[in-house]
């Protein structure tokens, strides 16, 4: 026997040499067998990205009851707060779109995961006003990158009659991680304060970076990937023919002059702060409401569960119809008006103080907003080739982020100014809430459509 083989004789006599295969080898052929179905687990690894991400940016919403009183915060003290954050995320969204874009969704997301989760653990050493509002605003800086990034990935590893329910599968982790949230941070609060609450969830990302480093690359590139599955990707993406412009990526301002940006931009700047309102104002809400919160907690989870369902339904049917032979745009719209339509039922929360039936309402609201909110989020790669699609992402975050300022900045100083109204101080801002959407819904309908830039290859038809 040598050093790497190994004699051994067969039943019928014959003497044969057969190679020696080390334990060390076996693992690593294992480690470069393919993987079934590769980019579902991509899809997988995106929305744990956005759990996190979500766990975060609740800590303060959850815990802000409880500030407010340490710290003597009026509602328009803490609607400043929240606006830090959303200055940074409005900003980042359209940088770091461009920036992925760029530099790749891998690189990029791995710095900006490690930074948003520095900034987590360090909010725990926050002393007020001012240095809670800067925490948050660089926490909002670092988040910012989760949805163009993840929608880039999306337009790469998937097809268009998947996009949806891949796009749906990361979305979703908003509602997850907002529906978790409470179980976490509220818990920790109650054993060892708020400085534990900020700083223990932020060690979450360190520990997701180790898993998207090892796991994800392009699918050109990766290692992992099945030959049937990266020729289907590839198929997918020869049936659009872009120009040289859209092939190298379109300017901002050429993006601007098309109504599919324009359309793409509205559907989440009319949705995302109605969302916002949900997450960052909910729990403020229930106790202006006479709820206590120990005692609210199923109220709070209920619509992010909502949300979380309506994230699949959005994208699961507009799949359906793609497969039953809607074209992509027809699809995608009959959900945005299914979206437009269910948010109003926030508006009959104002009649009740009911912890249930308001649960109730707000979750039919929360599944139908979140069926529009996968469409919004899917069209950048529905509509753009893969060099613009994350610009294009970032550019209608930073519209959404913007919405959501002007929506707190207005939550905050009339819910402060109908302080004396009790449950009532918020049931104008509850109707305009369930009202925005549906104007949204209209303008999409109107804008995103085939077009002159549809047959240059500008953008891909719907």
């Amino acid at each position: 026997m040598t050093g790497h083989e190994i004699r051994r004789r067969t039943p019928g006599g014959e003497t044969i040499t057969e190679p020696v295969i080390s334990e060390t080898q076996r693992f690593s052929d294992r480690l470069r067998r393919p993987i079934s179905n590769l980019r579902w687990w991509i899809g997988g690894i995106l929305f744990a990205s956005t759990v996190i991400n979500y766990i975060d940016r609740q800590t303060l919403s959850l815990l802000a009851p409880y500030l407010k009183i340490e710290y003597h915060w009026t509602n328009s003290d803490y609607a400043n707060i929240v606006i830090a954050f959303r200055v940074a995320y409005s900003i980042g969204q359209t940088a770091f779109g461009r920036l992925m874009d760029r530099t790749g969704t891998r690189r990029g997301l791995s710095l900006t995961v490690a930074f948003y989760s520095a900034v987590s653990i360090l909010t725990s050493l926050a002393r007020g006003f001012y240095s809670f509002a800067s925490f948050r605003f660089l926490l909002g800086a670092g988040e910012s990158a989760n949805w163009p990034a993840a929608t880039k990935a999306v337009s790469e590893w998937f097809p268009k009659r998947e996009r949806g329910l891949a796009t749906a599968l990361f979305d979703s982790g908003s509602s997850i991680g907002g529906a978790v949230a409470p179980w976490i941070i509220l818990w920790i609060y109650f054993r060892w304060g708020w400085r534990p609450a900020f700083a223990i969830p932020g060690t979450l990302g360190f520990l997701w970076l180790m898993v998207w480093r090892r796991f994800y690359h392009p699918p050109e590139s990766h290692p992992r990937i099945s030959e049937a599955e990266l020729a289907m990707i590839l198929a997918d993406r020869s049936d659009s023919r872009p120009t040289l412009e859209a092939h190298t990526g379109l300017s901002w301002r050429q993006l601007l002059r098309l109504p599919q940006t324009w359309g793409t931009i509205i559907a989440r700047a009319l949705t995302d702060p109605v969302w916002f309102f949900v997450t960052d104002w909910f729990p403020i809400y229930l106790v202006a409401k006479g709820v206590e919160l120990r005692s609210g907690l199923i109220a709070i989870w209920i619509p992010f569960i909502a949300a979380d369902l309506g994230n699949f339904f959005g994208g699961g049917v507009s799949g359906y119809l793609i497969k039953r032979g809607w074209s992509l745009g027809a699809a995608r719209k009959a959900l945005v008006i299914f979206g437009g339509l269910g948010v109003t039922m926030l508006i009959p929360t104002v009649f009740t103080s009911n912890l249930y039936l308001i649960a109730f309402l707000f979750a039919l609201a929360t599944f139908c907003y979140a069926a529009f909110s996968t469409m919004a989020n899917v069209l950048p790669s529905d509509l753009f080739h893969s060099q613009s699609v994350a610009t294009v992402s970032g550019m209608s975050g930073t519209a959404a982020g913007l919405g959501t300022i002007v929506a707190f900045k207005l939550i905050g100083h009339f819910s402060d100014v109908q302080q004396a109204a009790a449950g009532h101080s918020f049931d104008p801002i509850v109707i305009v809430a369930g009202l925005v959407p549906l104007v949204g819904m209209v303008l999409v309908l109107l804008l995103v459509r085939n077009t002159k830039a549809t047959r240059q290859g500008l953008v891909r038809p719907v």
